[in-house]
């Protein structure tokens, strides 16, 4: 079983910025395609950004040029940086894992943290 535990959401100003963290338990994190998710309330959960074990990455457009996601592999660590933040980006953001065989459906998801960006 592996443990997602996101980190770093909170309050910001709109145009600020956050780097919210997501720690994976267990040793084959490598092979993981990891994402970041995110649901605003009384919304669906919606895809924020993917990037795979090869470090190919892919944004919602709502978010490219803004979001980067980037991974540590060493450190079983997924990062999504957040610039030029929007009151519309304002949801509990979800770290997602997939393991081999991938497909569409992520296998571990975290419990989430919470990002208010106030206008």
């Amino acid at each position: 079983q592996v443990q997602l535990v996101e980190s770093g959401g909170g309050l910001v100003q709109a145009g600020g910025s956050l780097r919210l963290s997501c720690a994976a338990s267990g040793s084959i994190f490598s092979i993981f395609r990891m994402g970041w998710y995110r649901q605003a309330p009384g919304k669906q959960r919606d895809m924020v950004a993917i990037i795979t074990s090869g470090g190919t990455t892919n944004y919602a457009d709502s978010v490219k040029g803004r979001f980067t996601i980037s991974r540590d592999n060493a450190k079983n660590t997924v990062y999504l940086q957040m610039n030029s933040l929007k009151p519309e980006d304002t949801a509990v953001y979800y770290c997602a894992a997939d393991k081999p065989p991938y497909s569409a459906r992520m296998d571990y998801w975290g419990k989430g943290t919470l990002v208010t960006v106030s206008s």
